[in-house]
């Protein structure tokens, strides 16, 4: 926010009268009002997060075009969410503690999902989310982040309804899909860290068998990749780092200070796919009466 702030400057404008009398001798003071524009906007109420490489997905289609609204990097950077009414609903400050909240509920979800989602996704090149890095560039996503609140799960065993809360996500990359004449070029979730009544679970695709080579390894159904879960420890309502490092063959997971949990196999060694990050609030289900509030105050990602 800008706001006008009124300076005075005082002038002092001394007249030397010889004619005149002692009272017009004195010295006139003369008060200038002057208006200038001041920004005293304080970055510190606000969360560290640069947008110019995340694309936002939210959980309604408005625009009633079949699929979730999404925002590109250009109105998103420099506070361009604040100014947009159908952001921020699902997306915006809380300048209490300088978060931002992802806000989601059951609504409208993305191809190959049954979910809904407010959502970042990570584009290396802001106009071309089909330009990604593969295991062997590498990559580190480091987050701090908080579940403010989730609502109840009444038709499972579990106390509330889960969320994920990053990803690193597969993508087939442009050569092979002409290479395979496919057209889709969906890969599977290389990693998910789920948020589940207070644990943070790591979902990470592996081979069912580790034979597989070639071109079958570009089968994204559960014949050929499944998950391995891990749980990483118990955050609850509290705010924590986690941090994702990405390299040829080896996947490290850091939560807080905890020594990393490291993944180094031969899944990851013959991983075939690209890759993006993402981070947000994906909603692990369908009730309607579902929802979740999940806080972000700082994302970076490097390469």
């Amino acid at each position: 926010m800008r706001k006008s702030n009124i300076i005075y400057t005082v002038i002092f404008s001394f007249f030397l009268c010889i004619s005149c009398s002692d009272k017009d001798n004195e010295p006139n003071v003369i008060i200038e009002e002057i208006e200038e524009e001041i920004d005293d906007t304080d970055t510190s109420n606000f969360s560290d997060i640069n947008f110019s490489n995340w694309k936002l997905t939210l959980p309604v289609d408005e625009n009633n075009n079949g699929s979730p609204d999404e925002y590109q990097p250009d109105v998103l950077v420099n506070g361009g969410y604040r100014n947009i009414s159908s952001i921020t609903p699902y997306m915006y400050d809380d300048t209490s503690d300088a978060s931002l909240v992802f806000y989601t509920f059951p609504a409208s979800s993305t191809t190959n999902s049954s979910y809904s989602r407010t959502e970042l996704r990570e584009l290396i090149t802001p106009s071309n989310s089909r330009i990604n890095w593969t295991l062997e560039t590498g990559g580190m996503m480091h987050g701090k982040l908080k579940m403010e609140s989730i609502s109840e799960d009444n038709s499972s065993s579990r106390q509330y309804h889960s969320t994920i809360v990053m990803q690193i996500h597969g993508i087939i990359s442009i050569e092979d899909m002409a290479r395979l004449s496919l057209t889709s070029n969906n890969g599977p979730p290389l990693i998910k860290m789920r948020w589940i009544d207070g644990d943070l679970w790591v979902y990470k695709k592996s081979l069912v068998n580790e034979a597989t080579s070639g071109d079958d390894l570009f089968d994204v159904s559960t014949s050929t990749w499944v998950d391995e879960k891990h749980n990483m420890g118990t955050v609850g309502f509290d705010a924590f780092e986690f941090r994702i490092t990405a390299t040829e063959g080896k996947i490290e997971l850091q939560l807080n200070n905890e020594t990393p949990y490291v993944y180094e196999d031969v899944s990851l060694a013959k991983w075939p796919f690209e890759n993006y990050f993402k981070a947000g609030n994906y909603l692990a289900t369908t009730q309607t009466s579902a929802f979740s509030s999940l806080k972000y105050y700082n994302l970076t990602v490097t390469h």
